[in-house]
């Protein structure tokens, strides 16, 4: 009887501990926090996101894949 009553004192110590625990962890979350700035300071790299160095880097790529593939069909 007195094992039966403490393996329920250790239960609900157990419940109540993670009670505790889950309270305390959803007390310190924090608000969606969202700042987003478009705004460039003119740094140097912005010019990444130009659409023209993307078509342009990909037409350079694909020009010497073009012309690895040649290369490589003229010699068998």
């Amino acid at each position: 009887m007195k094992q039966r009553l403490m393996s329920g004192y250790k239960t609900l110590a157990v419940i109540l501990l993670s009670l505790l625990a889950s309270i305390l962890t959803f007390a310190q979350e924090k608000g969606v926090d969202i700042d987003i700035n478009a705004k460039t300071q003119g740094g140097g790299a912005d010019f990444f996101a130009s659409p023209l160095v993307w078509v342009i880097g990909g037409a350079i790529f694909i020009l010497l894949l073009v012309a690895l593939m040649r290369g490589r069909n003229k010699a068998n």
